[in-house]
């Protein structure tokens, strides 16, 4: 790195109402303790009650009741809950933006990219959900006297586990819809973030939000986490593939369902007309936003030959220019990493592909001078298939760049992984930008953006493909996954049977001639 501005000492972090929230998890009389500490300096932040699997118990009874008199209420009741929350988190978001950036170590603007995420999904459901929940009319099997019509139930208590990168984003904004459906949540949010989810359960509870409604539980991941899959009605887990693989198999044996947001390898592809200024651009927030910390932030980036240096020589420029920091102005593009485990995962797949013949273009080092967790945002070149950091998810900001000169190569390089979460195209041509994001194995592609145009369309589904998980988050799926379905069929005038007089045969000749007319006019 040549040219980093950054504070001449890390920022002490904010006063923050540690004590008002901490009264908010449910743990025992005399719990044993945790004490999390700030990613910036390696302070004490907040020393956190542990929960037990018979705390998780516990929550789950109070859950319970309070979900039985919340689901009576209209679905317009429960969504002006989080309309109001919506309000306050905008009037209040300093606040919140001091807690994400205290326990994540991520720069302002990327701690603010959560508030907006919230607010856009609480306006959403808030907006939308009478529309997704309503009881519809469906095909009856005789028309006219056949009534159906499809009934949407809340499942009962969410058990929902989220992770410490998006903290605010990746714990409310799924609890949102799922309490508007009519249920309850037990939540066990990463310890390292606890605050964050506290802070929103505290402000949801000013809003109007029943009192047991939401109960969140903390502890140690393998010990916390089973015991809310062991209760829950419904399963809602963001994490490692190698963990949601676990969380599947205990709600498969439950018989519950599950919707599961995990890892990626994402890829970019700059095609040669691309506006190369703006996808350079792109690349950085693409790449580099939460210090890479991201699920759906790109780790692979495909580059045309014709357009390869010049790409490269716009790219790196930006990334040199980038202002690392640990404070909590605006003024700098990228913070830390969150924790210890990932700075050795990160200078672990850097330093394999430098000694294994990768070429370290700009950053590759970690930056103590600044934080105990820093490290620089780092190019790579030359990287090969035996190297972790082509294969394996990084979860920091190194991204390895490789040019092509065919697009159907780079369709099946981009797709040659076992993850699909996310994707990015970069084209002038936005029509054909569209069909080559139709033939990428992701569950999102982004033409001329990185992650936030599809991310941010609260309206349309997100989730990924392959071992990057199940299910979808926002859009109809991102509600009506929290409800079960029930048919009430209503049959008039005569049976689905032979009536009286006609034999058997009689009835199916008739009705194979009644199929043969429905068919012929287009009854559906």
């Amino acid at each position: 790195m040549t040219d980093i501005a950054r504070a001449a000492a890390p920022a002490a972090h904010p006063e923050l109402p540690v004590d008002r929230l901490v009264r908010r998890v449910v743990a025992g009389a005399v719990p044993t303790r945790v004490t999390t500490r700030a990613p910036f300096t390696g302070a004490a932040v907040a020393d956190l009650p542990e929960s037990t699997p018979e705390d998780v118990a516990t929550a789950y009874e109070r859950a319970r009741v309070a979900q039985q008199r919340w689901a009576e209420r209209p679905v317009g009741e429960r969504a002006a809950v989080f309309l109001r929350f919506h309000d306050r988190l905008l009037a209040r978001q300093d606040e919140i933006l001091d807690i994400i950036q205290t326990e994540t170590g991520k720069v302002r603007k990327h701690a603010f990219e959560e508030v907006l995420d919230v607010a856009l999904t609480c306006r959403h459901y808030g907006r939308r959900a009478r529309g997704y929940l309503r009881t519809r009319r469906r095909a009856g099997a005789l028309p006219v006297l056949t009534k159906a019509v499809e009934v949407r139930h809340p499942k009962g208590v969410v058990g929902l586990v989220s992770p410490w990168n998006y903290p605010l984003a990746l714990s409310i904004g799924d609890a949102i819809p799922a309490m508007i459906a009519g249920n309850a949540v037990v939540m066990k949010p990463d310890t390292q973030t606890a605050l964050t989810a506290l802070w929103a359960l505290d402000v949801a509870t000013e809003c109007g939000l029943p009192e047991d409604l939401w109960q969140i539980v903390i502890g140690d991941g393998p010990v916390v986490g089973p015991a809310v899959v062991a209760h829950a009605d419904y399963v809602c887990f963001t994490g490692s593939t190698r963990t949601g693989r676990q969380v599947a198999q205990q709600a498969a044996a439950r018989l519950v369902g599950a919707s599961l947001e995990l890892g990626g390898k994402n890829a970019m592809i700059v095609l040669p007309d691309a506006d190369l200024d703006r996808a350079a651009e792109g690349a950085v927030r693409a790449c580099f936003s939460s210090a890479g910390q991201l699920c759906v932030s790109i780790e692979r980036m495909f580059v045309h030959a014709d357009v390869h240096d010049q790409f490269l020589e716009r790219f790196l420029a930006r990334v040199e220019g980038m202002r690392l920091a640990a404070g909590y102005g605006w003024d700098a593009d990228m913070g830390s990493l969150t924790s210890r485990r990932q700075l050795e995962n990160v200078s672990r797949h850097v330093d394999q592909a430098r000694e294994n013949g990768a070429k370290v273009l700009t950053g590759g080092r970690a930056r103590p001078d600044i934080g105990p967790l820093f490290y620089e945002p780092t190019v790579l070149q030359d990287v090969t298939p035996g190297m972790a950091v082509c294969a394996e998810e990084t979860f920091g900001p190194v991204v390895s760049v490789y040019p092509f000169t065919d697009v159907d190569e780079v369709v099946e390089r981009a797709n040659a992984t076992a993850y699909g979460l996310n994707a990015s195209v970069w084209t002038r041509d936005t029509a054909r930008g569209a069909r080559l994001a139709r033939r990428l194995h992701a569950g999102s592609v982004n033409v001329n953006e990185g992650y936030a145009a599809s991310y941010g369309s609260a309206g349309a589904p997100m989730g990924g493909m392959g071992d990057s998980g199940l299910g979808r988050r926002h859009g109809v799926e991102g509600i009506t996954k929290f409800t079960e379905a029930q048919t009430v069929a209503t049959q008039r005038v005569i049976p689905i049977a032979a009536p009286f007089g006609m034999t058997d045969e009689q009835w199916a000749r008739s009705l194979t001639l009644s199929l043969r007319i429905m068919k012929t006019f287009g009854v559906r």
